[in-house]
């Protein structure tokens, strides 16, 4: 090959290199300017050539190589068009004689960018992690071959296993009960939720929600998130008890509560909804724990007034001498120990929303009379006060007495009568709809399994016919309490309830009470008739399973009157 083919070859070497070259002569002049050199620098090829190097890279320092005959070794440099470089610089030899210098450098600016990029990805990976280690939720993370990558300490706090039980290892390395759903995640490639299973050494109980970690379109792993069951019923429990205490001022059930299906219901509920929304006095009848309280609050839930006060009211269990300044209120001094303030009644407390007034019946004749003019006129004046003061609550009132009866015996208002009979909604007692007992057991075996930590699913067909047969006294309440009685009674495997976990259920009343003896040589006249009342009332409320309504009619006297004689008695 000849001198002049090697300088073509070398020619297109130097111009087809990504580095860019410069070369000046021992003057400065520069002789080589490759084209990578010009597109770094934004100098053309043209310009650069035979030109002094000063005039157009005046910072590359190749004059101070010459002077000193010294190479320098990646110097970082900048060009006036922004690009960074990093060049090294070496002095040119011909026959022991320096004749120039020369510079190859390379472009960092993409180099720099990435750099910052990888920082960045790896601050991220950093954050990534931080958030993972500080979560209080239990997280798990697996490779796409389905083994352990990842685990934090709230994981570990729950399960009890640690890092070295689960990174790098199988990914059921931790389920003591169930299948593992990374598995299930890798397999199928879709996300699954609340998947009950037990983890760890102490069979903990969980729900598992677990989805695929995508990246590229290609599916690289799988994480979960593993949430204590125990600590989620706690949570309802609580809730559960936040709005028991509320239940006084928030209307807590609704028509989706009331359960049952029969065609006796079915026409009451209509009526409800029907009535929800008029702006008009209801008012609910029937037996003692037939439900119409839960009318009371399904009807203003349904209405505009929701948002709004709930108050119930039970005008039977307020002392006669102090219902009125309950209900509507009193002015400071009205009565010795009354707070000096004075104090708003539960009407005004109730603002634009409803007053439910439970056993209506047992109002006292003067109260009576104060709740006409609130039905009336809109308004109540406190005890001890002269100025009307205006209400908008919606009255809801409910008793299990016979009004009619009490109206020609004259201790209820006729007129008052009138006045709430314009909406009138009779509840049905259980045993007018026996078919919806099936529904109603189900329905509070669900509530007793949550409030005992039980798992009865069930009651058998045995067991709701025998249910059937009785003549229930007490209603939908007494049904809860003996399906509570009856769940107590079961072993804690037992999942069906059978008739022989019912306690013995009387188709017919029992047999009147048999009353003691006088004995007037050893007691008086007094203590021998307290010993019976107080026998009669014991009975009374033994044969109506604890239900003082039915209690007080079976005893043919007010349902005041039996409040007033078990606290004479020192009956609980």
């Amino acid at each position: 090959m000849n001198k002049k083919s090697n300088k073509i070859i070398n020619d297109l070497v130097i111009e087809a290199a990504n580095d860019g070259i410069i070369a000046v002569d021992q003057n400065g002049k520069i002789v080589l300017f490759n084209k990578a050199a010009s597109l770094m620098t934004g100098i053309s090829q043209k310009k650069a050539m035979k030109a002094h190097v000063k005039e157009v890279l005046p910072e590359t320092g190749l004059m101070d190589v010459i002077a000193s005959k010294k190479r320098q070794v990646n110097q970082a440099m900048k060009f006036p068009n922004g690009i960074s470089i990093l060049t090294t610089r070496m002095p040119l030899y011909y026959e022991d004689q320096c004749i120039g210098a020369f510079s190859i450098f390379k472009d960092t600016t993409q180099i720099e960018k990435m750099a910052a990029k990888m920082t960045d990805l790896q601050r991220m990976k950093e954050m990534l992690e931080s958030i993972i280690q500080s979560s209080d939720e239990a997280i798990s993370v697996v490779d796409e071959k389905g083994n352990g990558m990842v685990i934090n300490p709230a994981y570990s706090r729950l399960t009890g296993l640690q890092e070295k039980d689960i990174i790098g290892k199988p990914a059921h390395t931790d389920i003591a009960e169930g299948s593992s759903m990374h598995m299930k995640v890798l397999e199928t490639g879709k996300s699954f939720r609340r998947v009950p299973m037990r983890v760890g050494p102490s069979h903990k109980e969980v729900l598992v929600n677990v989805s695929p970690i995508i990246a590229g379109g290609m599916l690289k792993g799988s994480v979960g998130i593993l949430q204590d069951v125990s600590e989620l019923r706690e949570l309802t429990k609580e809730l559960e008890r936040t709005r028991q205490r509320l239940r006084t001022l928030e209307a807590k059930y609704t028509f989706e509560d009331i359960v049952g299906k029969s065609e006796a219901l079915r026409v009451s509920i209509e009526q409800a909804k029907l009535s929800a929304d008029l702006p008009v006095t209801i008012l609910l009848r029937g037996d003692s724990g037939t439900g119409k309280e839960l009318f009371a609050h399904a009807i203003h839930n349904a209405s505009a007034r929701r948002y709004d006060k709930f108050v119930r009211v039970n005008c039977a269990a307020i002392p006669e001498t102090l219902i009125e300044s309950e209900l509507f209120g009193y002015e400071k001094g009205a009565f010795s120990g009354a707070d000096p303030r004075g104090k708003k009644g539960l009407f005004e407390e109730a603002a634009q929303g409803t007053i439910f007034l439970d056993e209506i019946g047992e109002l006292s004749f003067s109260a009576q009379s104060k709740l006409l003019r609130v039905l009336q006129e809109k308004e109540v004046v406190r005890v001890g006060g002269v100025k009307s003061i205006a209400v908008e609550a919606r009255v809801i009132a409910a008793t299990n007495q016979p009004l009619e009866k009490a109206v020609k015996e004259g201790t209820f208002r006729e007129d008052l009568y009138y006045r709430l009979q314009r909406m009138p909604i009779t509840v049905p007692s259980l045993s007018e709809r026996k078919e919806d007992i099936y529904e109603l057991s189900y329905y509070f075996l669900e509530r007793i399994n949550q409030e005992y930590g039980r798992s009865v699913t069930t009651i058998s067909p045995p067991a709701v016919s025998y249910l059937s047969g009785y003549y229930w006294p007490g209603n939908v309440r007494e049904l809860e309490n003996i399906l509570g009685r009856a769940v107590i009674t079961m072993g804690p495997q037992e999942k069906i309830m059978e008739k022989h976990h019912l306690p013995v259920l009387e188709a017919d009343k029992p047999a009147p009470l048999q009353m003691s003896a006088f004995n007037l040589q050893t007691e008086g006249l007094e203590e021998q008739v307290n010993k019976i009342e107080a026998e009669a009332v014991l009975h009374a409320l033994k044969i109506c399973g604890g239900n003082k309504t039915q209690a007080a009619r079976h005893l043919k006297i007010s349902l005041r009157t039996l409040y007033n004689k078990m606290q004479k008695h020192k009956i609980e």
